[in-house]
């Protein structure tokens, strides 16, 4: 999707270093002696990763759940919302919230914000890698359909300037999170390049 919208804005919200550091085993697994080195790495990588797509990297100074620091959702909310405020974006991705704490705390400050900003057409896409745990996808739609937003498959129209040369540019900035790719291991390495799946997100 990156790829085939050049100069797309990605927002990562946890992005910042706990206050005082400290090793995890997340980041030990990534290859890091401490949380220091692995954010400042992570942000390079990052940078570099949407280098390779044409895409701008914008980063909160959240910190990740591992570090035990999470921020409350109108803090993430007010912050995401300041961002779309200054880049006036038509579209906007977020994830379905699968899983994982720091996920699920993105997507529910960003659908907090839809009744807000209606002009915005709003997304949702499947989270990598928890989209291929059983059963999280259908309850997490059953879970937002039952607090009132209707999601509908929109892969089509989000997938019109699909290119082939757009594979290959997937690869090269997935190649760029090496620590992530080290953390994931072979296993969770091979879900990384399946389809990806959007939904028409829409407030009731």
């Amino acid at each position: 999707m990156l790829a085939a919208n050049p100069s797309a804005i990605v927002c990562t919200v946890f992005a910042a270093p706990p206050r005082e550091n400290m090793s995890t085993d997340w980041d030990r697994q990534s290859g890091f002696t401490d949380a220091f080195e692995a954010m400042e790495t992570r942000k390079q990588e990052d940078i570099r990763a949407l280098q390779k797509l044409g895409a701008r990297p914008v980063h909160l100074p959240f910190c990740d759940a591992q570090y035990l620091l999470t921020p409350a959702l109108d803090e993430v909310m007010e912050a995401l919302h300041r961002i779309l405020l200054a880049h006036s974006p038509e579209k906007v991705l977020v994830p379905l919230g699968l899983f994982h704490s720091d996920h699920t705390l993105v997507s529910d400050a960003c659908l907090a914000l839809i009744a807000q900003m209606p002009q915005v057409l709003w997304h949702v896409y499947e989270d990598v890698p928890y989209r291929q745990i059983d059963t999280v996808v259908p309850k997490r739609i059953e879970e937002l359909t039952k607090r009132g937003y209707t999601l509908r498959d929109a892969n089509d129209p989000l997938a019109t300037n699909e290119s082939s040369t757009h594979e290959p540019m997937k690869r090269e900035a997935i190649a760029a999170y090496a620590s992530q790719l080290r953390a994931f291991g072979p296993k969770g390495q091979a879900s990384l390049y399946s389809a990806e799946k959007y939904w028409r997100l829409q407030a009731s």
